[in-house]
């Protein structure tokens, strides 16, 4: 369903810039559901700008070149990652050559690749995308808190708005970020859990916030993995290879308005969409 008031009135301030944030991508067949889906979505809810979290997007854990290749040309206009982003060597090329492909900007500075890029969205807005990692339950990482700062020391006036994926494993570091940088980015959206929060909400000074977006991947799951091999680890204590679910998507993110010229969040609320395939 498209959101309504898409156009400026007469006289009025320009309409927002609309960015899509997209949970964590599993496997190949959220792949397609996104290479069949997106662009209608884009129309139908008069998106200019989709920001995608991709580090499970091959084979569940991970991101490869082609499943890079395969989200850009499918409508993703920067893809995320976080902590399985190391898993296929051959990314690292990719990391290096492809600014529209972050790694978390936290990582040690010498590792491949950025963290942070300012892309051009549909309606013309210069959109910010910083990808940190949190460091709770996480191994170790810098401090997200303060390479935020360093980056946003050096914004320039050619960037409209800044949208943070803040990849952690705990709640409370998610929001603490989103507290951290409330008033000085246009939104906070957190992911790597998989399941979508229900606390969506414009925090003082404009800036957007949820704690997870959750995930785009096969509903009949756990986490998007298959529940048998899920459920063996659980009860055994075993080791278990764990395999993409099959079956129905699920797609879930959070859709942020963003004023024109402020660079501050309007509103944002949750979205969720499922395709049979």
């Amino acid at each position: 369903m498209a959101i309504e008031g898409s156009g400026p009135a007469p006289g009025s301030a320009p309409a927002p810039t609309r960015l899509l944030f997209l949970g964590d991508i599993v496997g190949r067949v959220t792949r397609r559901a996104l290479r069949e889906r997106l662009r209608a979505v884009r129309r139908e809810l008069d998106v200019h700008f989709v920001v995608a979290n991709g580090e499970n997007a091959a084979g569940g854990h991970g991101i490869d070149p082609d499943s890079t290749e395969e989200l850009l040309d499918a409508g993703v206009d920067v893809l995320t990652t976080g902590n399985h982003v190391w898993k296929f060597p051959a990314i690292v090329d990719v990391l290096d050559r492809e600014s529209r492909l972050l790694r978390p900007l936290n990582f040690p500075a010498d590792n491949p690749g950025r963290g942070w890029t300012v892309q051009p969205a549909r309606d013309g807005a210069r959109i910010g995308v910083l990808n940190l990692i949190g460091r709770a339950f996480m191994g170790p990482a810098d401090c997200p808190f303060r390479a935020a700062d360093e980056i946003l020391a050096g914004v320039g006036a050619d960037v409209d708005a800044i949208f943070v994926d803040m990849h952690a494993e705990t709640t409370s570091e998610k929001g603490a970020m989103g507290w951290h940088l409330a008033g000085r980015v246009a939104a906070v959206v957190g992911s790597h859990t998989h399941v979508q929060t229900a606390d969506e909400r414009v925090l003082p000074g404009g800036t957007a916030f949820l704690t997870d977006a959750g995930m785009c991947g096969p509903m009949d799951s756990v986490i998007g993995m298959r529940r048998e091999e899920v459920l063996r680890r659980f009860l055994s204590q075993r080791p278990e290879r764990f395999e993409v679910a099959r079956g129905r998507v699920v797609l879930q993110g959070a859709i942020v308005e963003i004023e024109r010229g402020t660079g501050r969040a309007r509103a944002i609320r949750r979205w969720r969409e499922e395709w049979e395939g």
